[in-house]
């Protein structure tokens, strides 16, 4: 089996996206075993207050994730409906199948923080999913399937467990690297 660097991601998150990004700009996805996890159920496992609840913060990461964006040639614009649940559409990864996996996520992360769009809204789904040729009332008995709901829980219990404690967080050869700025050293830990 080739080793994968693990990337521990949600929709919600916008240095995962960024992250993901540098990733696609440099043709290196197939490096990459993207893991779902709920950053708002990590955060209340580690007692965490996510910085979209704290006003210098939420100013703080705007102006970063703008920066980064800017400077990475990335196409981004910060959600005026940020923050959202983004617990249907996590679930929702888990269930489509791996041929659809990659689309699915490339149209959520881009309508969410490329597009401005509410990626919770039911009409913004149903678009998602047409393009990706699902069918919403699959995706939505899915989604509610006991499976997926513990798959997710899991995921995320697991993630806190190996002291993961936000998004993005690369792991490879048991080391944790936390954040889009640290990508290029989880990259490096791979070619060595």
């Amino acid at each position: 089996m080739t080793k994968k660097i693990d990337f521990y991601f949600d929709f919600i998150s916008p240095y995962s996206f960024l992250a993901h990004k540098k990733i696609i700009h440099s043709s290196d996805r197939n490096k990459f075993n993207y893991k779902a996890i709920l950053l708002g159920g990590l955060h209340n496992l580690g007692g965490i207050t996510a910085p979209a609840f704290n006003e210098r913060k939420m100013k703080n990461m705007k102006n970063d994730c703008n920066l980064i964006a800017k400077k990475n040639k990335i196409d981004f614009v910060w959600n005026e409906k940020f923050p959202i649940n983004s617990l249907y559409l996590m679930r929702g990864y888990l269930f489509i199948n791996n041929e659809k996996k990659d689309k699915y996520f490339d149209l959520c992360f881009d309508a969410y923080w490329k597009n401005n769009e509410d990626i919770s809204k039911e009409e913004t789904i149903k678009n998602i999913l047409s393009k990706c040729e699902i069918k919403p009332n699959e995706f939505e008995t899915g989604i509610k399937d006991q499976k997926i709901k513990d798959e997710l829980k899991h995921l995320t219990n697991n993630a806190f467990q190996n002291d993961i404690f936000g998004a993005p967080t690369f792991v490879i050869n048991d080391k944790l690297f936390w954040g889009q700025d640290r990508l290029e050293y989880a990259l490096d830990e791979f070619n060595n």
